[in-house]
């Protein structure tokens, strides 16, 4: 039997699918850069709320207030290097990158932008890179077909494994459709979503606690909870999520798709101040949600149970759309992400070199983007996957460890070459996967060793090749000067 909440939550799910047939319609006859990238002619709202979005999967929900549940303030350390993070990829990448990949012969992926940055014709990075976005992308986007089936279970009653094959056909239907923009604007509307939940269920407990419910909880809490200062391992490993940033090409690619250097300072200004109140929030649900709720069996379900406890049906199913929100913004994103480097970066260039048409190139992007779906369920169905938030974990660590330290390099480094950015994208990938699989055991996220040493080998070995050509510094130089359109 339907209950009110169900009603609102699957009304939800329609406004999502409703989306992806609109944009499959209107772009009809659009080619590759209208598909993957949406013709660079997205605006300041869109791109802010999607970037976030994009980025923000169901741990802002689930996992982040679940740990501050648990240990207390002392795990806000992710937040604040996230909050830091954002705020620097907006205010010192985005501007820069934009340019740099439109000069770059109006790059449409990382992979290809690095390739074009130094006007080679060598394919070894765009493979390369290709190949890590497969890996990391397929289980990125488990973790989100993981928190999306036990989102489904817990609201609509439906078998976790059933309700992920469902999610994960939702997300597929509207992203094979609609392609970027469909993505986009489906983020847009889930970020508002999630914004109105993040600050209202903190919001409302705190005075249903100040009335005098949850006074026991309350006392009951450990004397150090509310430390910030607690080891160093948690400093270092949570401010050092923010680099994940600078290498997150499912984010950074709303950067690039930006219709003009005006339309990009507004974004900044909305992405960032969204951003902030979403973790400063999420932080807010989990201590504050222990401070009404007390002690409960599952920690992950404290966003989940504090909306239950302070709304009506109607309004519960709304906040509880917002966890759905969350997964569906991330998953569609990176399978999208995932099946551009492919086309764009393997199938056109190598598999049939250079001789595929525009429609050849989407439908093999959307043949991607349903056989990464496939293999994402598998892994998130397979109960020794891990949690949800180690999944993204080791998402995130793998593209901020290979991708930030070229990408920042070949913006704002003259000298920097072919040669360093491929040795710093595999010399960080390597020890951030080797780091997770034998030092795990110290306590540091494999994200930190891992851009050190990226950075370090990109930069030494740019030093003892030789400098790149002088047209690839003058077009170094002509993205620097780049003079946008402030339409």
């Amino acid at each position: 039997m339907f209950n009110v909440e169900n009603i609102i939550f699957i009304l939800y799910l329609c406004l999502m699918i409703g989306i992806g047939i609109y944009f499959f319609i209107q772009s009809k006859g659009g080619g590759e850069k209208e598909y993957f990238l949406g013709g660079r002619s997205m605006g300041p709202w869109v791109s802010a709320l999607s970037a976030g979005a994009s980025d923000m999967s169901a741990w802002v929900l689930m996992g982040l207030p679940a740990s501050i549940y648990a240990y207390g303030i002392g795990k806000a350390w992710i937040a604040i290097g996230l909050a830091i993070g954002y705020a620097l990829s907006w205010i010192i990448m985005a501007p820069r990158l934009r340019k740099f990949t439109i000069v770059a012969n109006d790059s449409i992926t990382i992979p290809q932008y690095l390739t074009n940055r130094f006007l080679t014709k060598n394919s070894a990075i765009r493979v390369i890179c290709a190949l890590i976005f497969l890996i990391a992308y397929t289980v990125y986007a488990a973790s989100s077909m993981k928190a999306c089936g036990t989102l489904f279970n817990t609201v609509l009653g439906i078998e976790t494994k059933k309700a992920m094959y469902l999610a994960a056909a939702i997300i597929v239907f509207y992203t094979f459709l609609g392609g970027y923009k469909a993505v986009c604007w489906t983020d847009f509307f889930q970020g508002m979503l999630m914004l109105a939940a993040l600050l209202a269920a903190p919001i409302f407990a705190l005075f249903a606690i100040n009335s005098g419910r949850g006074a026991e909880a309350a006392a009951e809490l450990p004397e150090n909870y509310f430390k910030l200062f607690t080891n160093f391992q948690d400093v270092i490993s949570g401010l050092g999520w923010g680099i994940g940033y600078f290498g997150m090409p499912h984010i950074i690619v709303r950067f690039m798709s930006l219709k003009s250097d005006k339309a990009l300072r507004k974004s900044a200004k909305i992405g960032i101040a969204w951003n902030w109140l979403i973790v400063i929030f999420s932080v807010g649900a989990g201590a504050i949600g222990h401070m009404l709720l007390g002690e409960i069996e599952d920690s992950s379900t404290v966003f989940i149970q504090m909306s239950r406890f302070l709304f009506p049906a109607a309004i519960c199913g709304i906040l509880l759309s917002a966890i759905l929100a969350a997964s569906m913004s991330t998953a569609d994103s990176q399978l999208l992400a995932s099946s551009s480097a492919f086309t764009s970066d393997l199938y056109k260039p190598i598999i049939r070199r250079n001789k595929a048409s525009d429609k050849e190139m989407i439908w093999a992007g959307r043949v991607v983007v349903l056989i990464i779906s496939v293999v994402a369920i598998l892994i998130a169905s397979n109960p020794n996957s891990g949690t949800i938030m180690d999944l993204v974990e080791n998402a995130w660590g793998i593209f901020g460890a290979a991708f930030s330290p070229a990408i920042l390099l070949s913006l704002f480094w003259k000298r920097f070459n072919f040669q360093g950015a491929l040795a710093g994208i595999v010399a960080g990938a390597a020890t951030d996967i080797l780091w997770l699989i034998f030092l795990k055991g110290l306590g540091i996220y494999e994200i930190v060793p891992g851009f050190i040493i990226g950075f370090v080998a990109a930069v030494v070995v740019t030093l003892i090749t030789k400098a790149p050509s002088e047209e690839v510094q003058q077009l170094f130089d002509r993205a620097v000067n780049l003079q946008d359109s402030e339409d």
